[in-house]
C-alpha cells in the first residue's frame, strides 16, 4: 500500500486511524471526530473501499476474551517446491489465525490462538505434520504489553 498511501489525504490518513481504533464507529461520529461533515466522510469511506485501502470491517476481541486464550506463533521452514501446499494445510489447522511469509531462516510465520494448552500442542503438531514443513520452531505468547 505504500503508493496508495501517497495518494490518500491527511484526512483519510485520520480516518483510517479512527477506523483502527474502532471499525465500528458510525459514519456520524466519524464526521464529529474529524470536523467534517457526514457526506465528506461517506464519500472518503467509499473512495478508501473502492481503492481496496479498506477491505472490510472486522472484529477485534477485548482483552476479557483474548487473555483466557492461548496465543503462539510458530515458524515454519518449509521445502520450496511443496510451498502452495503447506499453505494450504496451515490455513485448515484448528486455532491459525493468520499466516505471513518472513524473510530468514524461516518461510512463514503463523500465528495461533487456541482455547487450552491441549488445543495449542495439538495445533503446533499439526503445522509440524505437514508434508513440506521442515523445521518449526514455537513461541507460546504471555500477555499483550501493546496493541494497535
Amino acid at each position: 500500500m505504500s503508493s496508495q498511501s501517497s495518494n490518500l489525504s491527511d484526512s483519510e490518513m485520520q480516518l483510517l486511524d479512527a477506523l483502527r481504533k474502532n471499525a465500528r464507529t458510525s459514519v456520524s461520529d466519524l464526521a464529529r471526530a474529524l470536523g467534517l461533515s457526514r457526506s465528506t466522510v461517506q464519500v472518503r469511506l467509499q473512495r478508501l473501499e473502492g481503492l481496496g485501502v479498506i477491505a472490510g470491517y472486522t472484529l477485534r476481541l477485548g482483552p476479557q476474551w483474548t487473555n483466557e486464550q492461548l496465543g503462539a506463533q510458530c515458524l515454519m521452514r518449509v521445502n520450496p517446491r511443496l510451498g502452495a501446499q503447506v499453505l494450504a494445510a496451515a490455513q485448515r489447522v484448528a486455532g491459525v489465525q493468520a499466516i505471513h511469509s518472513v524473510a530468514g531462516e524461516f518461510d512463514l510465520l503463523a500465528q495461533l490462538s487456541c482455547t487450552n494448552a491441549h488445543a495449542l500442542d495439538g495445533a503446533l503438531d499439526a503445522l509440524a505434520a505437514i508434508e513440506g514443513v521442515e523445521r518449526t520452531q514455537s513461541c507460546v505468547l504471555l500477555s499483550a504489553k501493546f496493541l494497535r
